[in-house]
C-alpha cells in the first residue's frame, strides 16, 4: 500500500515539475508569449469589429463586434496552446534534456499530461487576456459559462496534443512552423470566425463542415452569445473525438521514441 501510494506521488511531483517548469517559461516571457496576440486582437477588433463591421452591419442577429469576439477569442487560444507545447517540447529534444525523462521511471502519460497542462494554460491565460481586451470594446454576457468553460478547455488541449505531434515529428526549428502557417491559420479563418455558415452557398457550407475548428468556434459562440450555425452537441461531440484520436497516437508515439530515441 506505501508502495503504491509512492508511486503515485512520484507521478504527481514529476506531472507538477513539468506544468510548474512550462508555467514559468511562458509567464517570465509575457512580452513574447501573451502581449502580442492581445495586441493584434485589439487590432482586430478596430479593424473589423469598428471600422469594418459598421458598414457590414448585424450578423446572425448580432452587432458584427460582438459576433466576431468568440471566434478571436479562441483562436488566440489555439494558436497558443499550439505554439506552447510545440516550441517547448522540440526545445526538450533539441537540448537533448527529454532523455532524462524517458530514463526515468516516469510512465508515458504523466510526461504528456504535463506538457499539455503547459500549453492548456498558456492557451487559456492568453484566451482571458483577449477577452479583457474586448470588454474594451463591446459589453459581454456569457450565456452559458460552462459551455464557454469546457469548449475552451476541450479546445486548448486539442491543440496542444497537435502541438506535441508536431514537436515529435520537428527536425528542425522551420519544422514547428510549418503547420501553424500552413494548416492552422488556414482552417482558423476558414472557421467562422469573421462570418456565419448560412452565408456561404449551399456547396461551400458543406465542405466548411469538414473544417473541425468550425465546430469549436460555433461552441463557443455559443457559450458567449447563445447562438451557434452547428448543433452544439455535435460540436463537443466532434472536438472530444479527435482528442482521444490525438491522444491515442501521442502515446503511441511516446512509446514508441518516434523522433526521440536515437
Amino acid at each position: 500500500m506505501r508502495g503504491e501510494l509512492w508511486r503515485w506521488r512520484r507521478y504527481w511531483i514529476t506531472f507538477q515539475t513539468i506544468l510548474i517548469k512550462e508555467l514559468l517559461r511562458f509567464l517570465r516571457i509575457w512580452v513574447q508569449t501573451i502581449l502580442p496576440s492581445v495586441i493584434t486582437t485589439g487590432l482586430y477588433f478596430i479593424i473589423f469589429g469598428q471600422l469594418i463591421g459598421e458598414r457590414i452591419g448585424p450578423m446572425a442577429g448580432l452587432n458584427y463586434l460582438d459576433f466576431i469576439v468568440p471566434g478571436l477569442v479562441l483562436m488566440a487560444v489555439i494558436t497558443n496552446s499550439y505554439a506552447n507545447v510545440v516550441s517547448s517540447f522540440y526545445s526538450s529534444k533539441f537540448s537533448r534534456y527529454i532523455e532524462e525523462l524517458l530514463v526515468a521511471p516516469i510512465p508515458d502519460w504523466v510526461i504528456l499530461a504535463g506538457y499539455i497542462a503547459g500549453g492548456v494554460a498558456r492557451g487559456l491565460a492568453v484566451g482571458g487576456a483577449v477577452l479583457g481586451v474586448a470588454l474594451f470594446f463591446t459589453e459581454i454576457h456569457l450565456h452559458d459559462p460552462w459551455v464557454t468553460l469546457g469548449i475552451g478547455l476541450l479546445t486548448a488541449t486539442l491543440f496542444s496534443l497537435g502541438g506535441l505531434i508536431n514537436a515529435i515529428y520537428a527536425n528542425s526549428f522551420d519544422d514547428i512552423s510549418i503547420v501553424p502557417t500552413f494548416v492552422l491559420t488556414p482552417l482558423t479563418y476558414l472557421g467562422g470566425v469573421f462570418y456565419s455558415l448560412e452565408l456561404l452557398p449551399e456547396f461551400w457550407q458543406g465542405i466548411s463542415l469538414a473544417n473541425p475548428i468550425l465546430y469549436m468556434i460555433n461552441a463557443f459562440r455559443y457559450g458567449l452569445l447563445g447562438v451557434s450555425d452547428v448543433p452544439l452537441g455535435v460540436a463537443f461531440g466532434m472536438t472530444l473525438v479527435f482528442i482521444l484520436i490525438l491522444l491515442a497516437y501521442s502515446l503511441s508515439l511516446l512509446r514508441r521514441g518516434v523522433g526521440i530515441k536515437t
